[in-house]
């Protein structure tokens, strides 16, 4: 079974190229550099207090900001506030931002009475800073998001004084390239660079866990050793580096170099109890698929230690869960035993019918050890 382990640890890593991905514009249709589609929406609700005007053609020596989002999307509704001050901040500096829904007029108006869940305001006081628009025959986010290839909103575009599309990307992660475009420090090139970086990223890290969900960790751990060889730069070579160790772990091919190197993780997460919580976790799965982790499983018992005094009530079930998981795995059963009776009476009633369980295995196994024992004894 050690060609199948602990799936899990590789899946997450995986998930961190996203890390790499703040704006992640497929070299489709369209892209960066690409002239930017004009705009023809249906109707326009919010006008910046009437300070902008419906645009369907850019001006030149303008900077525009088309923003794709929707009522019943948590993350564009959490955008909303950010928007609204960055349009503020760029007013007076030929910048326009245009949110763009394909959802009907009377759907966000309804939003537009009702009072943001974190801003203390109604959403038509936020979004009264900038355009906010709908579109329900989808033509402009077909020419935006279905030529750019993008799949989740909210997305936004950033279009340049010269018409061209400079960035995509997460609405969150626009400040500074808004800023450099519109004070003409923008260098679109070096981005595209970067994007063409990213996508190859993103590409080879699906093969390598699609290699890795086929029990072939063997050739994922070969492909990773290829990729930090011919890394562009620091941070990815140390990404890939990241992945193999999590790939040796995963596969219970753990040596001292991977050892060594959650050493460091283990010391860089001290004073961050639940990161160390989820570590503990992921090192037991790997225990329980066969996999071997070394001394891990005591250097996690002891930054968990560590961490008792400052556990908040809430998470000390799950604290106590996973030091019962490493103790037993690190062969002391006797701690393990007390760790998981003291999650079982932190824990609330539903908590503890998940947690007695695994009491009551240990105990189990405890009884089992102590049988030969008792048998020597009586010889």
């Amino acid at each position: 079974m050690k060609n199948r382990l602990f799936l899990p640890t590789v899946v997450a890593t995986a998930l961190l190229c996203s890390a790499f991905q703040s704006s992640d514009a497929s070299a489709a249709d369209l892209g960066i550099g690409s002239k930017a589609p004009a705009l023809d929406v249906e109707s326009w609700l919010q006008d910046g207090n009437g300070f902008f005007k419906p645009v369907t053609d850019f001006k030149k020596g303008k900077v525009y900001v088309v923003e794709f989002w929707a009522t019943w999307c948590g993350p564009c509704i959490g955008s909303m506030p950010h928007l609204a001050t960055l349009q503020e901040k760029y007013r007076g500096d030929g910048v326009q931002i245009i949110s763009i829904s394909d959802e009907t007029v009377d759907e966000v108006k309804d939003l537009m009475g009702k009072d943001h869940p974190d801003a203390g305001k109604t959403f038509a006081e936020i979004t009264a800073a900038y355009c906010l628009t709908t579109d329900p025959d989808r033509s402009v986010y077909i020419d935006y998001m279905e030529a750019s290839e993008q799949q989740g909103i909210p997305t936004a575009f950033i279009v340049g004084k010269d018409g061209l599309i400079e960035w995509i990307g997460h609405p969150g992660n626009m400040d500074e390239p808004l800023e450099k475009v519109v004070n003409d420090s923008w260098d679109r090139e070096a981005f595209k660079k970067e994007l063409k970086i990213q996508e190859e990223l993103q590409e080879n890290m699906q093969a390598m866990a699609e290699l890795a969900g086929a029990g072939k960790f063997d050739e994922a751990i070969e492909m990773t050793n290829v990729q930090i060889k011919n890394a562009p730069n620091e941070m990815l070579k140390d990404h890939w580096s990241s992945v193999l160790h999590s790939l040796k772990l995963s596969s219970g091919k753990v040596d001292d170099e991977t050892v060594d190197f959650y050493r460091g993780q283990i010391v860089m997460m001290k004073g961050d109890v639940n990161s160390l919580i989820r570590f503990g976790y992921s090192i037991y799965g790997v225990t329980q698929q066969g996999g071997e982790i070394g001394p891990l499983a005591g250097e996690s018992i002891k930054a968990l230690e560590a961490e008792s005094e400052s556990v908040a009530d809430e998470a000390k079930p799950m604290y106590f869960n996973v030091l019962a998981m490493l103790n037993d795995a690190d062969g002391n059963l006797p701690k393990a035993i007390a760790a998981q009776e003291a999650a079982i009476e932190a824990a609330d009633d539903q908590q503890k019918s998940r947690l007695t369980p695994m009491l009551e295995q240990l105990k189990e196994k405890a009884a089992q050890s102590d049988e030969p024992k008792k048998e020597a004894d009586a010889k």
